[in-house]
């Protein structure tokens, strides 16, 4: 770091010089025009950028015949997390229909990516969004309330044994997918140009915490979705003590419980709020275990579907824990 003393002029005017290396190096001349950004934190950015520009990264995929769907799928996937904008797929010839439905299925499936020009062996898609429009925060409630109300949904299937809402579940997964993307690509937009964190409010230091939280909540999500597999297995199925039935959404009350104050102590900023939460998963883990024990009494194709069920209660119990030791490195963190 090169240290610099404040000079004053005129009575009124605070100057500081700056590095001739750093002049060399970026061509500045004399009267040229510098940008001048004030963070939230105090600190300045001079950049010899004053024109906003987009994000003009662009990344290119090639293909041909013997090119997978699932792997140019995921491949567009990867580009979007890495915060690419504009991403083309092009084919030295016509480009085969499967791959066509794969890019389209990447822009439904993702939030911003449009397809802005197509030709016979060429496609383009562009990001619309302007990160400022999805603020983390917004980003993470929303996941939450998804996250929630697919668990709600996939205890009552399991209590009444109702496939449809079991299934509804499953697919609602996708959107909590696509949420969990966009945090992580906005995050790493953020790493590459730290406009765009002003423009959103946040810091790398705050990104890398949303980021960890969308991972947690995307892991609950999956979780809820194998209850909701196992609830399928047991459509047909009886259970021979109902008392389980009962004792497992128990569990499963107190484990969304886990998730509902770790979230409020999230953005509460709460740290003893974040440590008593911690200790309820101690008491989740003996309910799970006494339940496990019991669960051995059914028959095979019962227990195998009730066992997974209450490992990703417990897991998702595990995870929203997670969520509030996060809360306290992320708060305390802050002080430093």
């Amino acid at each position: 770091m090169e240290i610099r003393k404040v000079q004053v002029t005129g009575g009124s005017s605070y100057i500081v010089s700056l590095p001739k290396a750093w002049i060399n190096s970026l061509k500045i001349k004399k009267n040229d025009p510098l940008g001048i950004i004030i963070r939230q934190d105090g600190t300045l950015i001079i950049t010899p950028s004053i024109i906003e520009e987009e994000n003009k990264r662009v990344k290119i995929f090639e293909t041909d015949a013997k090119t997978e769907e699932e792997f140019i799928f995921r491949s567009l996937i990867g580009a979007y997390i890495s915060g690419y904008k504009t991403i083309k797929v092009v084919s030295k010839v016509e480009m085969p229909a499967r791959i066509r439905m794969a890019v389209k299925e990447f822009c439904q499936i993702t939030i911003g990516p449009e397809v802005i020009e197509e030709t016979a062996n060429m496609i383009i898609t562009k990001d619309l969004l302007n990160p400022s429009e999805m603020p983390f925060d917004k980003t993470i409630q929303r996941m939450y309330i998804l996250i929630k109300s697919m668990y709600k949904g996939v205890i009552t299937a399991f209590v009444d044994r109702d496939p449809v809402l079991a299934k509804d579940v499953i697919t609602n997964d996708n959107e909590v997918d696509r949420l969990h993307w966009l945090v992580m690509r906005q995050a790493n937009l953020i790493s590459q140009d730290i406009k765009v964190a002003d423009k959103m409010g946040a810091t790398i230091w705050s990104a890398s915490h949303y980021t960890r939280v969308s991972k947690l909540f995307e892991r609950i999500a999956d979780h809820t979705c194998r209850i909701a597999r196992k609830v399928l297995d047991l459509e047909d199925e009886s259970i021979n003590q109902s008392a389980i039935t009962h004792e497992i959404v128990n569990a499963s009350d107190l484990a969304i419980n886990i998730l509902t104050e770790g979230v409020d102590a999230f953005f509460e900023r709460n740290i003893e709020l974040s440590n008593d939460n911690i200790e309820k998963g101690k008491d989740l883990i003996d309910q799970c275990e006494k339940i496990t024990d019991q669960i051995i009494a059914q028959s095979g194709r019962v227990a195998l579907p009730l066992n997974g069920i209450i490992e990703s209660v417990l897991r998702i119990g595990e995870y929203s824990t997670d969520l509030s030791e996060y809360v306290i490195d992320y708060l305390i963190g802050e002080e430093i």
